[in-house]
């Protein structure tokens, strides 16, 4: 990536030179050539929300930027980086969304997620840290952004506008007012569950913002719910947990099991756990942000459940599914189950049988499949 402060060699993470997509696009490089040619002073206190793969703070590194994630997987791409470009450690903050925020920002960049939820509940945490002379570029390409992203930054900080379309990117400026009545902070968001869903039936389920399907349980969800496997205790893991609704169910359908509750989200982990603790739910769990089943010791787990996402912010892939039943097989004992619920089209059961040797459809209807695979030998 050229930018003003010079060439920067990129790499999503985990690193795949099979990987088509860059670690930076068209608005990146637009928001990095508006900051110098408007001669943006960048001499305060600079911090960067939802940097993808660290393209931001790896240009903006000499001002020792503050990046604020919600992905485990743009944070390790983001250290890989700044370490490629030779940048001292420490140079960059980087935070999470679970983190305090900084309580002050000079300079406020935002590379607008898919999440109009995560960005409003960002853009509240951060508003008493913005003054009147606060900064605030915000970047996206022009599908990503809508007058509801818009309506957000003037609800909550100031005057909004756009600027011309460039390379199919645009830039979002606004201008802080501190007078702003500004809404409470409606995330985390809590609700009951449905009735007529096996042992969850009725539960507390909590949301943070960014978490899919926050407001209400997917249909995708329900159906796996409904066609779960009796786990006789041992290791369980929700892989790609979620809100925890799947890993809350097998412990409470059995309290012998110990959970693991797995997510590269780290708004996701933190409501796995306030899902489990809302339910007052007996036995063992464990709660990790990572990337998959990496650190997880080979041939230690019992059954996997997975319900993985078919997207990568904008761009339709498959690649992680792949790498989490992979993952699966290389955590699973032998015996071990990998059960897997997605839509129909995806064609999951083609992958399963070349990776593990076999799969049995479990369940299905006009929209859904689960599948199971069992780890041989």
């Amino acid at each position: 990536m050229t930018t003003p402060w010079g060439e920067f060699e990129l790499s999503r993470f985990p690193e795949d030179p099979r990987d088509p997509l860059r670690a930076w696009d068209a608005s990146d490089a637009y928001l990095l050539r508006h900051l110098a040619e408007e001669g943006v002073p960048l001499s305060g206190a600079v911090v960067v929300v939802g940097d993808r793969w660290g393209a931001l703070v790896t240009a903006l590194a000499r001002h020792r930027p503050t990046q604020i994630t919600d992905s485990f997987l743009s944070q390790e791409a983001t250290r890989a980086n700044l370490a490629r470009a030779g940048v001292e450690p420490g140079a960059v903050s980087l935070l999470t969304t679970q983190d305090p925020p900084p309580e002050r920002v000079d300079v406020l960049l935002v590379r607008v997620p898919k999440s109009l939820a995560l960005l409003e509940d960002q853009l509240l945490r951060l508003a008493p840290a913005v003054h009147a002379d606060t900064v605030v570029v915000g970047t996206g390409m022009v599908k990503e952004i809508h007058t509801s992203t818009l309506q957000l930054f003037e609800r909550i900080l100031g005057p909004t506008r756009t600027s011309l379309a460039r390379q199919k990117a645009r830039l979002i400026f606004c201008t802080p007012d501190p007078a702003l009545e500004r809404p409470a902070n409606p995330w985390p968001y809590g609700y009951d569950l449905p009735e007529d869903i096996g042992t969850v039936s009725g539960r507390a389920v909590v949301n943070h913002a960014g978490v899919f399907c926050a407001d209400r349980l997917d249909i995708g969800t329900r159906f796996f719910l409904q066609h779960l496997p009796a786990t006789g205790g041992g290791r369980v893991v929700d892989l790609g947990c979620g809100n925890g609704v799947v890993g809350t169910a097998v412990a409470l359908a059995d309290p012998q099991a110990e959970v693991l509750f797995v997510d590269e989200s780290f708004q996701a982990v933190a409501s796995a756990e306030a899902t489990y603790k809302a339910n007052g739910v007996p036995g063992h769990a464990e709660f990790r942000v990572g990337d998959g089943l990496a650190g997880v010791a080979p041939g230690s787990v019992d059954l996997v459940l997975n319900n993985p996402p078919f997207h990568a912010h904008q761009a339709t892939t498959d690649a992680t599914a792949w790498r989490m039943f992979a993952g699966a097989k290389r955590a699973l004992r032998p015996g071990g189950e990998l059960w897997v619920i997605g839509n129909r089209h995806l064609g999951y059961h083609v992958k399963l049988k070349r990776l593990f040797g076999n799969s049995r459809l479990v369940a299905s209807d006009p929209k859904f499949v689960v599948l199971k695979a069992v780890k041989r030998g």
